[in-house]
């Protein structure tokens, strides 16, 4: 892996293009500290802290967002919408472009249709950006977190959205820069870099709250008393570790677990050769929806979160009967974010059914059949056609209930774990659940991008092998000399 890394930098393209992407990323990271004039960010920050730690409904907002925007609600900055907008447009533009004849028509025109698609994408940005950023600001001012000279001023609000909404859209040029000019995908990208800006806050409170931080240098360091008993014992720590070890390692295996299908081609004759004949297989991923599941049923499993707590406290303030205030009160404490065998119930059922709506939106069987038959291919022992579609559409329906299975564990695995061991939910995340798979993913496809840089220069890439023009291997010598 260390010669791989060498080799990156010894090919003036593949340098630039790496240097590029993290140059654009930490401006993302710069950008990120610059807040929205008129909010009072210490109040907000202590705010967004404890309704974390109390896993109430405007914590679970902020964690949501935080966890797959690139942004951070809860420090008000102009980065705090982060990318979210662009990408809900995106998907937005993608399921209905499998329902829409226009749309449909717009991507079979090749790239003019998709620079419009695109086009409208943006515009769908702008407007999401400024619904979005409008019901922020009026939610932290119901609050109190923003100044009353300011709160009341039309003219801060016009500013406050305006500055908000360019936020997400320089955040949306700067993934179409690295799409163009870097390596990898910009939004992608993004969405990592702020979910692994919140790893070395993961890595300081195990450290201080174990018995890794009274260990020599590390007490005077984190300021931890030698004599104090830690909150996690050191079997405690090697759990932590082992389980972040594993659950990695799952996550890689069924990102890129495949069911191959065998696809024989069709012998053709002319005159007196024979052409075709060849067996290849069609690859149908296992997590064929990848991370929208979780996404969409986080999501929406906010609401029934907030709306049960908001009316348990309008009925505990209103004194309304005692039946409806245990009822609300009994919802409130269920669908919480935690351990609540309701709302892992009813979260689980939700990414089984968006696993199966994303994949009958991105994949159709009868379309797959069409094309097999039209490029003279078929799957042996199957006749072309619907026999074909309904074997495709069995096979789907299985890897899909397995892919399901796997999201559902993994999103429930941060909430048991910080359960089960008492450590704060933004240590387990770490774990489990969306943060996660966007790492691995997003990982797994920047290394894969800069191996097949290297092996098209015939570089030895991060699989190992020996280099054979530019590296530092063997060169491979012409016998005729």
């Amino acid at each position: 892996m260390f010669q791989a890394i060498l080799n990156i930098f010894k090919i003036p393209d593949l340098r630039n293009k790496v240097l590029f992407t993290v140059g654009m990323l930490a401006v993302y990271r710069i950008g990120f500290w610059i807040p929205v004039p008129g909010v009072n960010q210490e109040q907000l920050a202590e705010t967004f802290q404890r309704a974390q730690t109390e896993q109430t409904g405007l914590g679970q907002i902020a964690s949501f967002v935080s966890i797959f925007s690139g942004g951070q609600l809860g420090q008000s900055t102009i980065f705090g919408l982060g990318i979210m907008p662009y990408i809900t447009a995106a998907i937005i533009f993608q399921v209905f472009g499998s329902v829409s004849e226009s749309l449909k028509k717009l991507k079979q025109e090749g790239a003019s249709g998709q620079q419009k698609i695109q086009e409208y994408t943006r515009y769908l940005t702008i407007l999401m950006c400024v619904i979005q950023a409008v019901g922020w600001l009026v939610m932290i001012n119901r609050q109190g977190l923003i100044y009353v000279n300011w709160a009341n001023n039309p003219v801060w609000w016009v500013m406050a959205v305006t500055a908000m909404t360019a936020g997400t859209i320089f955040l949306m040029w700067l993934g179409e820069q690295i799409d163009r000019f870097g390596i990898g995908n910009g939004a992608s990208l993004i969405i990592t870099a702020g979910i692994l800006a919140s790893m070395p806050n993961a890595i300081q409170w195990v450290i201080t709250n174990s018995p890794i931080g009274q260990v020599g240098i590390l007490s005077r360091v984190f300021g931890v008393d030698p004599q104090a008993e830690p909150q996690m014992s050191w079997m405690g720590v090697i759990l932590l570790i082992a389980s972040f070890l594993i659950v990695v390692g799952g996550a890689v295996l069924i990102t890129v677990a495949q069911r191959r299908i065998p696809i024989q081609q069709a012998k053709h004759t002319r005159g007196r050769r024979v052409y075709g004949g060849q067996r290849s297989y069609l690859p149908l991923r296992v997590n064929h929806s990848g991370v929208m599941p979780i996404i969409f049923a986080s999501s929406l499993m906010i609401f029934p979160a907030a709306g049960f707590s908001f009316l348990s406290e309008h009925a505990r303030t209103a004194q309304l009967p005692s039946w409806w205030q245990s009822s609300t009160q009994f919802l409130a404490d269920n669908f919480q974010m935690g351990v609540a065998f309701p709302y892992i119930l009813v979260y689980v059922g939700m990414i089984y059914f968006f696993s199966y709506l994303w994949t009958t939106v991105q994949f159709n069987p009868e379309d797959m059949a069409k094309q097999l038959r039209d490029t003279g291919s078929f799957i042996p022992g199957l006749r072309p056609g619907p026999r074909t579609a309904e074997y495709l559409e069995t096979v789907l329906e299985r890897i899909t209930y397995v892919g399901a299975g796997f999201l559902a564990v993994i999103a429930v695995i941060p909430t048991i774990v910080a359960a089960w061991m008492h450590v704060p939910f933004f240590v387990a995340a770490f774990l489990g659940g969306t943060g996660l798979l966007i790492v691995v993913s997003v990982g797994l496809d920047f290394i894969q991008r800069i191996e097949a840089n290297l092996l098209m220069r015939n570089y030895a890439g991060f699989l190992g092998g020996t280099d054979q023009i530019g590296g530092g291997g063997p060169r491979v010598r012409n016998p005729r000399g």
